[in-house]
């Protein structure tokens, strides 16, 4: 699993969502760093990491299994995670197993209902199949803050914040990911239940209360009602909230690896 490491501290690993890669939480390492032993990774399929292996459907327990398995190809015992959308889902499974110190779910995926999910899973997929002709044009427009606020409002609640080049790149390693209609299908199975080893003193919600993707009211709702003990933190933010509230993400993780 390609992966980037920097800092010093106990160890955080930081798991993007679905389509995206490790660079989109630049400003949360940035921030972070001082304090962590901080590793971002590529999820399998994504950004420069190889897929699952072949036979595997793509799920988010296929992932959780994975992630187990760099920890321990890490040395990493029990780490701080933190995960966004579908990364957020991993790593409130990574603590249904007690696999970690504590867990930092940003928007997690897996509290919809099925028309919601089909809402995301239309969404998504358009995006992911705009014609190969089309991309630079598009990625030409993400440079520029003006093309950033018409392409991203249901992602981003402050589109205009995030970089040009980041903003092109996140669209080009999208549509570069073969794994991406495979892990969007499989998302259809998926809910997520809390199990007995959930430590839920050591988790956190925290969700963009301007996420027009996993719709924040209805899905936060249903996270609060699934986790009671677990604290819930509304974010003045969007469904991918790094450069949204890049302070507010840094300090609800630091204080959820705190305890």
């Amino acid at each position: 699993m390609h992966h980037h490491r920097e800092g010093s501290g106990q160890p955080l690993v930081l798991i993007h969502g679905i389509g995206h890669h490790w660079q989109a939480w630049r400003p949360v390492i940035d921030r972070l760093s001082g304090s962590f032993d901080v590793i971002a990774t590529d999820s399998p399929g994504f950004g420069q990491s190889a897929p699952l292996p072949a036979g595997v459907e793509p799920t988010v327990e296929a992932y959780t299994d994975a992630f187990e398995k760099f920890f321990r190809d890490q040395g990493l015992d029990r780490p701080h995670v933190a995960g966004n959308s579908m990364g957020g889902a991993i790593a409130l499974e990574l603590a249904n197993r007690g696999a970690v110190s504590s867990a930092t779910a940003l928007c997690p995926a897996g509290f919809w209902t099925n028309g919601e999910l089909r809402y995301a899973q239309t969404s998504l997929t358009l995006v992911h199949r705009i014609p190969a002709a089309l991309w630079p044009g598009i990625m030409a427009m993400a440079r520029t803050r003006p093309g950033r606020g018409a392409l991203f409002p249901q992602l981003l609640a402050r589109p205009r914040a995030t970089p040009g080049d980041e903003a092109a790149a996140t669209l080009r390693d999208l549509w570069a990911s073969r794994a991406f209609p495979d892990v969007l299908r499989a998302f259809g199975g998926y809910r997520f239940t809390p199990g007995s080893e959930l430590d839920q003193g050591r988790v956190t919600v925290a969700w963009g209360d301007k996420d027009r993707l996993l719709l924040y009211r209805r899905q936060s709702a249903r996270a609060r009602t699934a986790l009671p003990e677990a604290r819930h933190v509304p974010l003045d933010a969007g469904h991918v909230p790094f450069h949204d509230a890049p302070d507010a993400v840094a300090d609800v993780i630091r204080s959820t690896a705190a305890g």
